[in-house]
Order: C-alpha cells, then structure tokens, then sequence
C-alpha cells in the first residue's frame, strides 16, 4: 500500500493538494490554447492545407473537439469521484492525458489521416482532461477550510483561466521549434503529475456511494453531444449559405440536444440516485453563480478567438511581422490579460474569505464588460499601450470574478455533493468554451458578409485582377477569410495563384496581393463590422452575468449552515443536508 507523503491532518497537507491540483488544472487548460495557436505549423508539419476544400471540418474538430468532450463527461466523472473518490479519479486522469500527449507527438500519418490521428487522440486526451476538471475543485475543497478556500480557489482557478493564456505564449514559442514540441511539452509535466498525485494525495472527503446512473449519463452525454456538435457544423458554409445554421442536420442536432437535455432533467429528478442532484439548483448561490460562470466563459472565449484573429491576421502583419512568426507575438502581445489574472485571482479570492463572494465577482463582470466596449470602439489598427491596458483590465476583470464565484458554488452545497457540484462548473466552462466559438464565429461572419464582398472584390479589382475573377473569390463563404485571419494566413495566393491568375498579373501588384499588408488591410474594416456585433453581445453576456452574481445573496457556506441548524434543531439539520438544499431565506445570511 502506498504511503502519502502528508496525512490528511498534516498543517501542510492542504499545500501538496493545492500545487498538485493547480498544475493538473494548468495541464488541462494550457492545452486547448497551445494546440489553438499552433495549428499552422501542426498543419504544415502533417502537409494538409487547412482552408483547402472540405479540410475545414478537421481544422474545426481540432478546435472544438477536447473542448465538447470534457464539457460532456466532467459531471460524470464528478458523480465518479463523489462514488469512489476524488483522489482517484483525479489521478487516472493524469495518467489518460499523458498517455493522450505521447499519441499526438508520435502521429504517423500525414493528410488526412494524420488530421483524423491527432483528433482521435485528442479526444482521448480530453477524457483525462474531464477528470482533472471534475475533480480538482473538490480536492481543495477538501482539503481546506471554508474561511481559506478563497485564497485556494483562487490560486486554481487563475491556473485554470490563465492557462488558456499562457498555452499562446507557449505554443507561439514551441512552434517555431517543431510542431511536435506542441504536444510533447505535455509529457513530462503529465508523468510528474501522475507520480506526485499517486504518491502525496489520499482521499479526505466524504463519499457518496450509490450505483451509476447509466439513463442519466446516456441522456446527458448524447444530449450534450448533439449540441454542441450542432454548433460546431453551424459555423460552417451550407449550400449557398454562409454558415449551417439552416441546414436539417444541424437544427435536427440543436432541437434534439435540447429535448435530450430536457429528459434528462425528467430522469435526474425521478431517480434515487441521480447523476447530479438538481434539487442543488434550490440553492440560490449555487444556480447563480453558475449561470454568472456559464455567460463569463462565453464571453471569455469570444474574447480570445477574436484578439487572436485581431492580432494575427490584422494587426501585427500590418506592423511588418511575417505572417509565420505571428503565433507567437500574438502569445507575447496578449500576456496583459495573463497579468490581471495572476495578480486579481489569488488577491481577489483570499479577500472573498473575509467579506463574501459577491461585490468581488459582480464588479469582476462589470469591469470585463466595460472593456469590451472599450475594445469595440478601439481602432483596428491601434497604438498597443491602448490595447494593453484594455487587456490588463480585463484580466483583471476575470480575476476577480473567478475565484470568488468558484468559492461560492463550491461552499454552498454539501460536502457529499462537491464532486457532482465541481463537475458542473467544469461542464459550465467548456460548454461556455465551445458555445462561444459557435456564436461568435457566426456573429463575426454575419458582421463580415454584410461589407466582405465589396470590400474583396474592390481591392482585387484595383490590383489588375480579371472581373470575373474578382467576383468568384468575393462570392466565397466568408468564414474561408474569417481562418485565414484566425491562422494568420495570406490566402490570395492559394485563391488567385492555381487559376494563373496571379501569374498573369503585372509583378508589382503580384507583390502586393501577397504581401504582408494587402489582405489585413482589406479585412480590417470589414472585421470591425464585425467586431462590433461581437463584442456588443460579449458586453451584454457579461452584464447580465453580473447582475446575476448580485442575486447570489450574502455570503452562504453549506456546513456552516448545516451547523447553525443542528445547533438549533438536530433534526431539521439532519433533514436540510439530506436533502442537499437550503431554501433563500434559510440559506442566505
């Protein structure tokens, strides 16, 4: 049998639980943005055009595959770990992840295939990744008390949003390397994560046993899947259409997720022993914060995807840098918003201990709207001290609001439950994740095809491109434009140069059209067409998340709760944790 480093009453204990579950949830996260970042060189490296035809579909499920997969499973595997121990789950997640990692280094293939290989063993590696999600919140919880979890959650919790971050400082920088250094990073840090956790964490929280609600889970992941799936198809052009959202596959998806979804509630609230208890939902600070939590990661992930194609495809190319070095200075020049949240998480979160969770998140949100419409009325083409100071607030903005809300949710509900509770927050963020893409993307293309067209076909025009010619490329779905900023791609030359085109044309303007700035020039009006439906409904997300962080109520701890009742009443305390829920005029105080 093995022997922890710590035992569970050790004074230090709480530290190992806290590094260990922080660089699992720096693991988890750093590797949806590195593989965002880099998928040019990834590309290159298995010889496949991403914007060539029908190759959008691999581009999109290497996007969107690790986030819809650990969106599906983590409140599954937090019901797991709730039945037979965090600790546990947690740890083969480590162990899947790494394993996931060795995969995707070693593709065989090139094409296709090798497109289908790394998505494969992506989706893999998410099932490691869920159990990581799922379950390191209810470590720490655990593993602290209720007036210190603050301060635990927020050095977490700013591993888990800043991670995304510093993955586009680090894939920027490790595709310029190899491509293959994107997923082999991940190695080394797996195999001490796996070792650490096996050796220094031992279950300290209650369990919850009961048998697997296997209709609940089914309902749950086939109802997710579909929608989210849905979503990701609708991105894409259908017919003559410039996205799928018309298309019978996609709405039969988006109409039959949502009803699978609705008869999983119809399950879990008939079941004796329900995958997620959604009598927790009762409970105002839970059900508030989460749907703070669910509108913040939306408008987080927008943000990102767009201030990659901002940067990327507009800004630095227009600032003289080749267009394959901007992964990484587009990692470099977005570090503003990993610097908020490094300083406001862990301050804010120690903070909440003291005086609640509410005036830090609400004013957390409320900043984070104000600078997005602080970018919306940003010039495209700006001075970067602008740029970086709407940064840094934001991040501070998300700080602030993540650490404070995940405490909250986290304390108020019962110990028996933080397993399922942590599993839903972690659904939350990666739904949130993928959604964003999803409607961002669409409302991005809805923005760029309204001057897209006129604006392509002029610029063509003036450089000497045929008529004709200039009318078929300026009739292509616009979302071909929207990846090729987002990869920092030029892409006339693939449009203009397998016709002849391009060789047909005067050398000059030859030069032009394939230069650095022809192409950013001529989508940066266009995209800031579509930048102001974007960040405006990014803006209004985020209100109305705050306003939803202030309906959470003062400050609510379960156990404390439980133990003010039982102080009172044995028997109404032992009636209110077994149901698993306090009304708002009990609970609130």
């Amino acid at each position: 049998m093995r022997q922890p480093f710590l035992t569970s009453d050790h004074p230090n204990y709480k530290w190992v639980a806290l590094s260990n579950t922080t660089l699992g949830m720096l693991l988890a996260t750093i590797n949806g943005s590195i593989v965002l970042i880099s998928l040019p060189a990834i590309f290159a490296g298995i010889g496949l055009n991403p914007l060539g035809s029908g190759n959008v579909s691999y581009l999109l499920w290497m996007i969107m595959g690790y986030l819809l997969v650990t969106a599906v499973l983590v409140v599954s595997f937090g019901r797991l770990g709730d039945m037979y121990g965090r600790v546990r789950i947690y740890n083969l997640g480590f162990v899947v992840f790494t394993i996931g990692a060795i995969a995707c280094a070693a593709v065989p293939f090139t094409g296709g295939a090798g497109a289908l290989w790394l998505i494969g063993w992506r989706l893999f590696q998410a099932v490691g990744g869920a159990m990581l999600f799922a379950n390191s919140t209810a470590i720490l919880t655990d593993a602290f008390p209720a007036d210190r979890r603050g301060m635990a959650m927020g050095v977490n919790q700013v591993a888990a949003i800043a991670g995304s971050f510093v993955g586009l400082v680090l894939g920027g920088a490790l595709a310029v390397v190899h491509w293959r250094a994107v997923f082999l990073v991940s190695v080394p840090i797996g195999l001490i994560g796996t070792v650490w956790a096996y050796k220094s964490l031992h279950e300290t929280g209650e369990r919850n046993p009961g048998r697997l609600d296997w209709p609940g889970n089914i309902t749950f992941f086939l109802g997710l899947t579909a929608l989210l799936t849905a979503i990701t198809y609708g991105i894409q052009p259908y017919g003559g259409q410039t996205t799928g959202w018309t298309s019978p596959w996609v709405l039969g998806g988006l109409v039959g997720g949502v009803a699978l979804l609705g008869v999983f509630v119809l399950i879990e609230l008939h079941s004796p022993a329900p995958m997620l208890d959604l009598r927790l939902f009762r409970i105002r600070a839970f059900s508030a914060g989460n749907l703070a939590a669910l509108l913040a990661a939306i408008g987080r992930g927008g943000l990102q995807f767009m201030l990659i194609i901002w940067l990327q495809g507009i800004w630095l190319p227009l600032h003289g840098y080749a267009f394959e070095d901007t992964p990484l200075w587009a990692g470099i020049y977005m570090l503003p918003i990993t610097i908020g949240f490094l300083v406001a998480g862990p301050v804010s979160g120690t903070l909440s201990d003291r005086f609640g969770a509410r005036g830090f998140a609400s004013v957390g949100l409320l900043i984070v709207t104000i600078t997005f419409l602080l970018y919306l009325v940003m010039p495209v083409d700006f001075e970067y001290w602008q740029f970086a100071v709407v940064s840094l607030l934001s991040g501070i903005g998300s700080g602030m609001f993540g650490a404070p809300n995940r405490t909250a949710i986290m304390n108020s509900v019962p110990a028996s439950e933080r397993g399922a509770a942590s599993g839903v927050t972690g659904t939350l963020q990666n739904a949130g994740s993928s959604l964003s893409i999803g409607v961002f993307f669409s409302l991005m293309i809805v923005g760029l095809s309204a001057s897209l067209p006129t604006t392509l076909r002029a610029g063509l025009l003036a450089h000497g491109v045929p008529v004709a010619a200039a009318e078929q490329i300026a009739a292509l779905p616009p979302v071909g434009s929207l990846f090729a900023a987002f990869l920092g791609y030029n892409p006339i030359e693939s449009l203009l140069g397998p016709s002849g085109v391009l060789a047909s044309l005067h050398p000059a303007d030859a030069a032009a059209l394939t230069g650095h700035e022809f192409f950013p020039q001529l989508i940066s009006g266009p995209f800031h067409d579509g930048l102001v439906v974007v960040f405006g409904v990014a803006a209004a997300m985020s209100l109305v998340g705050a306003l939803a962080s202030l309906a959470r109520g003062k400050r609510f701890v379960h156990d404390e709760h439980v133990a003010a009742l039982t102080a009172e009443s044995p028997d109404v305390a032992v009636l209110a944790s077994a149901r698993s829920v306090a009304s708002d005029q009990e609970g609130h105080r």
